[in-house]
């Protein structure tokens, strides 16, 4: 062949082919069956469509339906169906945007009458007619003036601004599904056909265009897409359930916290809520003070030109709120910032006083309160704040001993995580993205470092953890590890971090002494566990829909009476639990026990000791648990020394049986 390309297959075999031929043609070459089953292929990754030329080397790979890849492709395909749909049933609906989101798409439309859940079972009902034309997705390459012209001859002035928007270097591709078209960058399967009818409409809501209060509102419509029924029903199934642990509404029957208006993105503790997050923090303590970490507190409030130099007020300025003296009669004019993270303190505080090469690692740890403006139409209970507590660290030290630390703290994050029940994890390596600080050979040994901990991580979990790269999604002063962690009911939450920052220590000078009694720059490590622990504390409720083990929950016992002539031996019993180390709260209103039981099993008390006369004359308690309705009679004294045993943290267990 005078122009072929050679392919690695998966299974490692290595064969040429002609480089015109189209990934249907290759499928084809391979198996007729596969041909059938192919929706698009891949060469080093990079997934296109089937009817895109091979053109190069590399590794190849046939995407068939049931591929993990090919899911993003379904709901690729159902936003363009979506939108086809709308503008057979509403001619002269704009349509916008149309991009994939996590478990499924959205499209926002711009038409004077809002759309409404009213109208989504006749979109969906249009949209199953186009899946069935099984018409094929087909591409063209437009010019720029051919493209402006049609969508102006459309009335579909959005796309002429999209036009504008892509880079005069890239194509401007069309692809189009039987009559209708839109602009797109692909890939898309092969047709309509392969889409399948595993997808549901969910909401509607409010868009401004390009997220910008002063353009028009759009209309976006939400819907999710799976490969097949089974996965959509189980996906509601979940939402159903999501809905029940709602941290929101837990919150409020279990009195923990609440927000309003006057201080929007910002949590009001109540006494119960307090007490677990005091929980959470001194659990956090104890584990740092494994690790030998230093816990400092860095001002929160700072002159504007320390972010200036730490490059924030550039990179990260509209989400950093401004803060300037109230009076109007001060001779202080200067702007200082609320501290959006406590990088920039801790490099202050790692440079006061001289560092030699024996000191390192110095590991600072901060639970320290940051303030990141969000639009208040993302602000979503504890899950999006405007201020939070963030278990930050930064970690100093030599470039021999990152890959030490970065093990180090993977360690501390992935036994924190299986302490609250958290057994499937996973871990990412974000790399360089195209705009970044650091020299390409700094970023060659980080991420080389970096990616020998990933298989190190990899391979002594036995394959438990599950890894992988994510190309361009470092930050940009440094690669990271992202931990991602599965909740009760299957959802995913990224949490940890492991961040390698090439910028903060050379921008503000920091150096330690080294062996050869040079000024080094220390390489810093970014850590955190929880990440935001009001986040982290909305995912626990989550997870354990209330029902926290006993050593996690904000109110362990309550003791409540039958009869007011039990009144006495509760109080005894409050305090022997209280004396024991417990958190008790006796319950002494003169209400029937059957509603004192539902209250406080609402409220997701772990344990209820009833009390009436028979318990006080007897010196004994009646036993009931959370979520259980078997009851257990015991003396007082071997109640709570089972309560005691079974109220001792992870932590402290595992330090007692070493």
């Amino acid at each position: 062949m005078l122009n072929s390309v050679s392919l690695t297959f998966p299974d490692g075999s290595v064969r040429d082919y002609d480089a015109a031929m189209t990934g249907a043609g290759l499928a084809e070459s391979i198996s007729k069956s596969l041909a059938k089953k192919a929706v698009a292929y891949a060469i080093d990754g990079t997934v296109r469509d089937l009817s895109d030329p091979l053109g190069k080397s590399g590794k190849v790979e046939i995407i068939t339906r049931d591929d993990a890849r090919a899911l993003e492709l379904i709901r690729h395909d159902t936003a363009h169906v979506l939108a086809e749909a709308v503008q057979e049933l509403w001619p002269g609906t704009q349509v916008t945007i149309g991009p994939v989101i996590e478990n499924g798409f959205y499209y926002d439309f711009a038409r004077n009458e809002p759309f409404t859940p009213d109208d989504f079972p006749v979109i969906e009902k249009k949209m199953r007619e186009i899946i069935a034309r099984n018409k094929p997705f087909t591409k063209e390459v437009w010019s720029r003036d051919r493209a402006k012209k049609v969508f102006a001859d459309k009335g579909e002035r959005y796309k002429l601004e999209l036009i504008d928007a892509i880079p005069e270097d890239q194509d401007l591709k069309i692809y189009a599904q039987g009559d209708w078209f839109d602009l797109c960058r692909g890939p898309h399967m092969a047709s309509t056909g392969q889409i399948g009818n595993a997808f549901k409409l969910m909401k509607v809501a409010g868009a401004y265009w390009r997220g910008d209060s002063n353009n028009p509102m759009l209309t976006r419509i939400y819907g999710t897409a799976w490969a097949d029924q089974a996965q959509l029903e189980a996906y509601q199934t979940m939402l159903e359930e999501a809905e029940k642990r709602d941290h929101r509404k837990l919150g409020r029957e279990m009195d923990l916290f609440h927000f309003q208006e006057e201080g929007p993105g910002v949590v009001f503790w109540h006494a119960k809520g307090w007490k677990m997050f005091q929980n959470l923090v001194n659990y956090m303590r104890r584990r740092l003070d494994e690790q030998g970490y230093q816990e400092v507190n860095a001002p929160q409030v700072l002159d504007k030109s320390l972010w200036e130099t730490s490059g924030h007020w550039g990179w990260y300025r509209d989400a950093m709120f401004k803060v300037t003296v109230a009076g109007d009669d001060t001779d202080d004019d200067r702007v200082f910032a609320l501290k959006p993270m406590n990088c920039p303190g801790h490099v202050q505080i790692f440079k006061h006083g001289l560092k030699s090469y024996r000191d390192l690692p110095v590991k600072l740890a901060e639970f320290g309160n940051v303030h990141r403006y969000e639009p208040s139409g993302a602000l979503h209970g504890l899950m999006r704040v405007r201020g939070f507590t963030q278990d930050d660290a930064h970690i100093f030290c030599t470039e021999e001993q990152l890959a030490a630390e970065c093990l180090r703290i993977n360690d501390l994050i992935l036994s924190t995580y299986a302490d609250f029940g958290f057994e499937e994890v996973s871990v990412k390596l974000s790399t360089r993205p195209d705009k970044r600080v650091g020299t390409d050979e700094a970023w060659d040994h980080a991420e080389a470092i970096m990616g020998n901990v990933l298989e190190t991580i990899r391979t002594r979990s036995g394959n438990r953890i599950k890894t992988s790269i994510n190309p361009g999604e470092g930050a940009f002063y440094g690669p990271k590890f992202e931990y991602v962690l599965k909740d009760a009911i299957g959802r995913e939450w990224q949490c940890g971090t492991t961040q390698v920052d090439f910028n903060l220590p050379e921008r503000f000078g920091a150096f330690y002494i080294g062996s050869d009694s040079e000024k080094k720059q220390p390489v810093m490590v970014h850590r955190a566990i929880c990440g935001s622990m009001e986040r982290f504390l909305g995912i626990l409720i989550e997870n354990y829909s209330g029902h926290f083990p006993l050593w996690f929950a904000p109110l362990q016992v309550v003791v409540a009476t039958i009869t007011s002539e039990a009144d006495g031996y509760a109080t005894e019993v409050v305090a022997k639990l209280k004396a024991a180390g417990l958190l008790a709260e006796a319950d002494l209103r003169n209400e029937k026990i059957n509603y004192k039981v539902r209250e406080h099993s609402l409220a997701k008390v772990p344990v209820i000791l009833v009390c009436g006369k028979r318990e006080a004359e007897e010196q004994t308690v009646n036993i009931r648990r959370l979520g259980s309705r078997d009851q257990e009679s015991l003396g007082l004294a071997e109640a709570i020394e089972r309560l005691t045993e079974e109220a001792i943290t992870p932590d402290r267990r595992r330090k007692r049986a070493a």
